[in-house]
């Protein structure tokens, strides 16, 4: 079998996978955590990878081609040439292979030791205590024989 990629309408992505899957496709609709800070508080939401696209996996002969572009959700067969464009099975597991890897990592952790690559503070270790905001973060370095609370970029963190 081979993947394809299907259009779905606007927000209706979850919408076209569980109609796909009804009619027994099997699909793929890529999804990460993402944090964003809305009214000051930061919150985790799952995001599609690939905002708009499904794939689904389906053989070139198989009869159900016939009911994709009805299927409740989706827009259209992502083509070229009136033909649908097939999806090499190694980007599909590629793509799965990120995901896990992603998911494995998680970010740093509170607590977690960090170096500080740039700024006044390079070359210093220090403890991960949280973010604060998008780009800056919180970490406990220690100065003096005391911690100090510090904000820095978090471009400037190594783990």
């Amino acid at each position: 079998m081979t993947w394809y990629a299907l259009q779905h309408k606007p927000a209706q992505g979850d919408r076209a996978v569980q109609h796909l899957q009804n009619q027994d496709i099997a699909c793929f609709y890529p999804k990460i955590e993402v944090e964003k800070i809305k009214a000051g508080k930061r919150t985790k939401k799952l995001e599609p990878l690939f905002p708009g696209y499904v794939f689904v996996n389906l053989q070139p002969t198989n009869p159900m081609w016939a009911k994709l572009r009805s299927t409740r959700g989706v827009l259209r067969i992502v083509s070229f040439a009136n033909r649908p464009a097939p999806i090499d099975d190694e980007v599909i597991a590629h793509i799965k292979a990120g995901l896990d890897k992603v998911a494995e990592q998680g970010g740093i952790k509170p607590g977690q030791p960090v170096e500080l690559d740039e700024g006044p503070f390079k070359g210093i270790n220090a403890i991960f205590q949280a973010y604060d905001g998008e780009e800056r973060a919180i970490v406990l370095v220690t100065f003096m024989q005391t911690r100090q609370r510090v904000t820095v970029p978090v471009s400037t963190i190594r783990t």
